[in-house]
């Protein structure tokens, strides 16, 4: 018979140690006040900092879970909120949680209203005006959550190039126009099909129109190699703007039009035509003032993590660089040349004297949110809308995230960044982006401003995953992944890097390539893994109605993409190839070609069966008409069921 062995409990029942903790709860709203104790839904603190402030100051290792609970309102921000190593779950608590309230909509805003609308003689009398803030410098105004569109129109005047800008005969309308540094040049396609350089002027005097710098330089003065490629230093684009600009944006003689505005900076003034029905005395109208919302350090030494965000609109961001002489000189994807003598050295590294290192480092569109050096951070039902540069950054050193049934629209840039390109190969696991899911998202009307962005745009990162989301009606491109290959447009080797294990699966893509070419669906560029098994798999997707009419191609493997697979993807309604061509393999330089795996797709005017030096092109199925797929295939794709509300969601 086994011993009975009594064990005597301390009166009152279990130790502290064995209870289970107590969570955690704070509760914030735009109508409460921080002298508030901030723990009941009946008295919440006002502001985000205060709650931040009582978060840091539980001790998380012993207990319950942690949540920041906001309730539905406007949160104004007038500097970022910062996210350091002491925010981070950990311990019984876990992930730390910042949600909305039932049913309610918190917004974090870096936005000022524009109040004190009155009638102006301006526009011939149909614009209304408004004080700004003194020091409000954007690029952007939204009416009723309406983005409106910077008076814009036709450059007025033949030009003629020079090394400065430009002349043009005399009597040019532009010599007479006010603020002449505001206005600003736009080129579509004007340093490669899938670009939209822009320029600021400088000054208009009698017939020399003479552009800011350093962007003008930077955008005309590129510099060339010297054997016989003709292809610039940094392989991407051309040397030049040779163009006259395709349209002239944010000049007051301009506004002409319902829904355009101007911003006089010198007399702090707005000016808006309204749009049908439209009141600008009762409206809702909003400037972004703040640049960047939400931050972690950036440093590897303080590293946030556990941190989750749930249910939260992100609106409102500023960004003022085009404003600057630095202007917008883009490369691809939103990267852009800047510095004075970028031209000449951003990124170039050993390809020319003084080129900063690494090959293909050019300076990268901030973020409304950005997380770097940071570990399980995630994103769940938020909305990332009406921003003025990228929406979401979960940079260099951002491991583990995820980002689930997001929304991202009404950005000017790119929707969703993922890692970078400035650390090809990292010398601490720090520094690697990895294990980032993005899932059963929505993005649309992505790039609303420069056209160029895409809507997913992931740098150097590893065993990640962008599946199940829905991309469509944007300009250029879909989803990016890669870089650094375009040397093997000079049969040189693609930079080496530490991408892996990345899988591009079962997403829905329609109605893209709108505006700009020589793009697709599915754009990769670079080495993407070590072998096939290791490499990029692009599997599962759903395409079509693809755009563009020349240039690019739907699943698009583009300079020195190696060790990509691409296996049982629907196209159809397509104007390009699905597929590109067989690209030599510099890096190997053995008369091999970059390895690729082409295998069980349904497209039409597919490439013929091919296995040979390192290529397997096999079980493809050309088809004519989308009935012709299986039905399991495109059911397969895009927001999953129990996610697929977001489709239905509206900014607040």
């Amino acid at each position: 018979m086994a011993a009975l062995v009594c064990v005597l409990l301390p009166a009152g029942g279990l130790t502290e140690q064995a209870r289970a903790a107590d969570a955690v709860a704070y509760f914030v709203s735009p109508t409460g006040s921080d002298s508030n104790a901030g723990t009941s839904a009946a008295e919440p603190f006002r502001t985000l900092t205060k709650a931040q402030t009582a978060v840091r100051a539980i001790d998380k290792s012993t207990s319950g879970p942690v949540t920041v609970t906001l309730a539905g309102g406007v949160y104004r921000l007038t500097k970022t909120l910062a996210f350091t190593a002491a925010d981070s779950g950990g311990g019984t608590a876990g992930t730390v949680w910042w949600k909305a309230a039932s049913g309610q909509s918190p917004v974090i805003s870096g936005g000022v209203r524009i109040t004190g609308w009155a009638k102006s003689g301006a526009a011939g009398g149909k614009a209304w005006s408004a004080p700004a803030p003194a020091d409000l410098d954007t690029r952007q105004l939204y009416v009723n959550g309406v983005r409106a569109q910077r008076a814009t129109g036709a450059l007025p005047v033949k030009v003629t190039q020079t090394a400065a800008g430009y002349t043009t005969a005399s009597g040019d309308p532009m010599a007479g126009w006010r603020n002449p540094p505001a206005i600003e040049f736009v080129y579509r396609g004007g340093l490669g099909a899938w670009t939209e350089p822009r320029c600021p002027v400088a000054s208009v005097t009698g017939t020399a129109i003479t552009m800011a710098q350093p962007c003008w330089n930077n955008s005309t003065r590129r510099v060339m190699r010297t054997d016989d490629s003709g292809r610039t230093v940094n392989l991407v684009g051309r040397k030049s703007i040779t163009e006259s600009p395709t349209a002239v944006e944010n000049a007051y003689e301009l506004l002409d039009k319902a829904g355009e505005f101007y911003l006089d900076k010198s007399e702090h003034r707005f000016y808006y035509i309204p749009r049908s029905g439209e009141d600008p005395t009762t409206a809702d109208i909003e400037a972004p003032s703040l640049d960047t919302l939400m931050a972690s350090s950036g440093k590897a030494s303080d590293i946030p993590s556990r941190i989750g965000f749930q249910g939260i609109q992100f609106s409102y961001a500023n960004y003022r660089v085009p404003n600057t002489g630095t202007g917008f000189s883009e490369i691809q994807a939103t990267y852009q040349v800047t510095g004075t003598n970028g031209y000449a050295t951003q990124g170039l590294c050993d390809f020319v004297a003084d080129g900063t290192c690494p090959y293909g480092s050019w300076t990268k569109m901030p973020a409304a949110v950005r997380f770097t050096y940071d570990r399980n951070i995630h994103f769940d039902h938020d909305y990332f809308v009406h921003l003025g540069a990228a929406g979401l950054d979960l940079g260099n050193g951002s491991q583990n995230a995820t980002v689930t049934a997001c929304v991202f629209t009404d950005i000017s840039g790119n929707g969703l960044d993922l890692g970078g390109v400035d650390i090809p190969q990292p010398t601490a696991t720090a520094q690697r982006t990895s294990g980032i899911t993005v899932k059963d998202s929505h993005f649309y009307d992505i790039a609303a401003e420069y056209h160029g962005g895409v809507a997913i745009d992931a740098g150097y990162i590893e065993t990640s995953a962008i599946t199940h989301n829905q991309i469509d009606h944007v300009p250029y491109t879909a989803i990016s992944i890669g870089w650094g290959g375009w040397p093997d447009k000079v049969k040189l080797p693609a930079q080496p890097n530490y991408s892996n294990n990345n899988t591009i699966s079962n997403n829905l893509i329609y109605q893209h390539m709108s505006l700009l070419d020589d793009g697709g669906a599915v754009y990769t560029n670079g080495i993407t893994g070590t072998s096939m098994a290791t490499g990029e798999h692009v599997t599962g997707n759903v395409v079509h109605d693809q755009l563009n009419t020349s240039g690019g191609h739907v699943l698009y493997t583009d300079n020195g993409a190696t060790y990509v697979s691409i296996l049982g993807n629907a196209v159809w309604n397509v104007n390009v190839t699905p597929w590109g061509s067989k690209h030599g393999n510099y890096t190997l330089g053995d008369g091999t070609y970059d390895p690729t795996d082409i295998e069980g797709n349904y497209w039409p005017n597919g490439p013929a069966d091919y296995d040979d030096k390192g290529v397997l092109i096999q079980k493809n199925h050309n088809i004519a008409d989308p009935d012709q797929i299986p039905s399991s295939l495109i059911a397969a794709a895009g927001i999953e069921s129990s996610y697929k509300s977001i489709l239905d969601w509206q900014p607040v």
